[in-house]
């Protein structure tokens, strides 16, 4: 029998956010108050950037000192703003997968600074065709530089580097990235949306994931593994599902995830669509309410 969930890390896009919706629903913000009341920790765990994802958060009335663990596990910090880790990708490193990943598709670095210049690519055009959405709503960060090396001159070391493109050629880049002398000094996670043929690959810092960021933070607050509970939707999220002592898998996931999911004994929740969250952690409320009466 599990110990009562005292953290709970949640993914956003897919799990949280039904695709392709920008708002979280009534039903989810009042299951994520709902269980911060119950005291548990609540924590968003998402591979969006810190910009990229208190828009969502600040008017769901969550405490301010809300953990969020962004750009995949290399920045954590609070709703507040205030930033407790950030880890960065050597700027050689960041040199060499410039040459390695552009022949595949996009490619992206986004970098520890607020405004313009916080995303770093090559040209709109090419972005636009796949990752369009997210072109409009980060444009005022981004900024072109050609060629993308140039961004990179000054040594100045990148949070991440993003490249974006079809499912077939980002698996290719992948292989290729395991392949290359880089392999060793980086981490790589995937994100896949195949109705859309997109793939978002990450990569990050060596060791870093939402899982390790998960960990650290737990470590912190002197909550065990027992006590942790992580709902996800993609393969980005399955480090962080691995470490939690509870892994929700939702029933949007891709097929194979699903898969792996009965083979770890990861519970499914419902899709994001029904509002899948606020289900699983009602019935956790529900269930911690009878286990703790006296």
């Amino acid at each position: 029998m599990h110990p009562p969930v005292r953290l709970l890390a949640i993914d956003m896009d897919g799990t949280l956010l039904p695709a392709p919706s920008h708002t979280i629903s009534q039903r989810n913000a009042q299951a994520l108050r709902a269980a911060e009341n119950a005291g548990i920790l609540v924590v968003i765990a998402t591979g969006r950037r810190v910009a990229y994802t208190t828009p969502l958060l600040q008017n769901l009335g969550l405490r301010a000192d809300s953990p969020l663990i962004t750009s995949n596990g290399a920045v954590t910090s609070l709703l507040s703003g205030q930033t407790i880790e950030c880890c960065h990708l050597s700027a050689d490193v960041a040199l060499g997968l410039c040459g390695l990943l552009r022949p595949f598709g996009t490619v992206v670095f986004t970098f520890d600074r607020p405004g313009r210049g916080e995303l770093v690519l090559e040209e709109f055009e090419q972005a636009s065709g796949r990752i369009a959405l997210w072109i409009e709503a980060n444009r005022n960060a981004i900024e072109v530089v050609k060629p993308l090396e140039q961004a990179l001159v000054d040594g100045i070391d990148p949070v991440q580097c993003m490249a974006a493109g079809s499912v077939c050629r980002m698996r290719e880049a992948e292989a290729a990235l395991k392949a290359s002398v880089w392999s060793t000094r980086c981490e790589s996670v995937r994100t896949e949306y195949p109705a859309r043929d997109l793939t978002i690959l990450d990569i990050l810092p060596p060791a870093v994931s939402k899982g390790s960021a998960l960990e650290c933070l737990a470590a912190r607050l002197g909550i065990d593994r027992k006590e942790t509970m992580a709902i996800g939707d993609n393969w980005n999220d399955v480090r962080m599902l691995e470490w939690a002592g509870q892994g929700i898998v939702m029933a949007n996931a891709a097929p194979e995830l699903r898969t792996l999911a009965k083979m770890r004994g990861w519970k499914q929740a419902p899709p994001s669509d029904d509002d899948g969250v606020a289900v699983v952690l009602e019935g956790l409320l529900a269930k911690q309410a009878f286990t703790t009466k006296p």
